[in-house]
């Protein structure tokens, strides 16, 4: 979830930046392309984990089946390796698609008509600067580590992103 949740945010953050950058403003434009690679992250995430998920699983099944000389297949082991692959895949693809979207929310709002504080570009760009920090908090708090100091590291990544960015 967070690999591919941190793919969506900083591929989000780097189109929306280059957006910003280039002073395009056409938030329907910005929106078509940033949806386009948003569903292209989904499909990529889903497809990949669930090819790779499911071959690891019937290996091990296979493996399994015979270290046992036994068919699991109908098993609460077996149903569970047909099944965990769909799983794997669901989160793989849905993580960087929900990130994508709830980041481009200030460029559904302005579309809309409604105001905002910034640019819808800028809270945008801000909104994902902060989803990749609480993925780096999220982190930390798994592995036990410092939080803020996980955070502010993720957030780190994104900035030199986004100066790499800049800088081009």
């Amino acid at each position: 979830m967070v690999t591919n949740g941190f793919d969506g945010a900083l591929t989000m953050l780097g189109m929306l930046t280059g957006f910003y950058t280039s002073g395009m403003s056409d938030i329907p434009v910005a929106l078509s392309a940033c949806m386009g690679a948003a569903i292209a992250l989904f499909i990529s995430g889903l497809s990949s984990a669930y090819l790779s998920e499911k071959a690891e699983r019937e290996k091990e099944l296979h493996d399994l089946e015979q270290a046992l000389i036994a068919d699991l297949k109908d098993s609460d082991y077996g149903h569970a390796s047909r099944y965990l692959p769909l799983i794997v895949a669901l989160v793989n693809g849905l993580s960087p698609f929900v990130l994508s979207l709830f980041i481009l929310s200030p460029l559904f709002v302005a579309r809309q008509g409604y105001e905002l504080p910034l640019s819808p570009f800028l809270t945008a760009i801000a909104t994902g600067l902060l989803c990749i920090f609480i993925l780096g908090v999220f982190l930390g708090r798994i592995s036990n580590t410092l939080w803020l100091w996980s955070g502010l590291k993720a957030l780190f990544i994104a900035v030199v992103t986004v100066a790499v960015i800049l800088l081009l």
